[in-house]
């Protein structure tokens, strides 16, 4: 349900540029979520849909490119793009370490781009 509170969060953000360059309709919201978000496509555009009701974001398609999870190594400073699922049992393909790992990216949302007349 931590979705209610990002979608307000993405639908003010529109909102706000839309009304700054005196856009009349949003049509699509591009957004770049990361893999460790557990941002779910289906409950964003449900909630969007919901909150956007009497804007000029109503009826807005939000298109949702998901963003790769990167790892730097502790030890040897190697980067690493891994899956969610890999996580718990990541080894360093270059110095075969297995703890120790900083997270580059993977937690992120933002708005990509917008598109309105």
């Amino acid at each position: 349900m931590h979705e209610l509170p990002v979608t307000e969060k993405i639908l003010a953000i529109a909102l706000k540029h839309a009304e700054k360059n005196e856009a009349k309709k949003i049509h699509s919201i591009t957004l770049r979520v990361g893999g460790l978000t557990d941002l779910q496509d289906k409950w964003l555009q449900h909630y969007f849909d919901y909150l956007s009701k009497g804007t000029i974001a109503s009826e807005a398609k939000l298109i949702i490119i998901p963003e790769g999870i990167r790892l730097r190594c502790g030890e040897c400073k190697t980067l690493i793009e891994t899956a969610k699922r890999d996580l718990q049992d990541q080894n360093c393909p270059h110095c075969g370490a297995t703890e120790g790992f900083s997270i580059l990216s993977g937690r992120e949302y933002y708005i990509e781009e917008m598109t309105a007349q």
